[in-house]
């Protein structure tokens, strides 16, 4: 993976995690927390999409598409979670 990847890897996944934080209500502290959240929503989100057909998937540029689908996977993570702590939301 080249440098622009990995920069733009990091940039995607700030940016996904840090909406998903705002759309769950779950505000995750630091930067570092939001970029992994944020990657791994990317993760499940497009493996999710593709899974029920979705054929213009791909993270290999910047898209909006890939960006909503992103935020969407990280939220669907920050849920899962925070069902699983067994914290309650207040």
């Amino acid at each position: 993976m080249a440098a622009v990847g990995v920069f733009t890897w990091i940039v995607f996944g700030l940016i996904a995690g840090t909406v998903a934080g705002m759309v769950t209500g779950r505000r995750a502290s630091g930067c570092l927390t939001r970029i992994v959240v944020g990657i791994l929503g990317a993760l499940v989100g497009g493996g999710l999409a593709r899974a029920a057909g979705v054929k213009q998937v791909s993270f290999q540029s910047f898209t909006l598409v890939g960006l909503l689908i992103a935020i969407a996977g990280a939220s669907l993570l920050l849920l899962v979670l925070e069902a699983l702590s067994g914290r309650s939301r207040r």
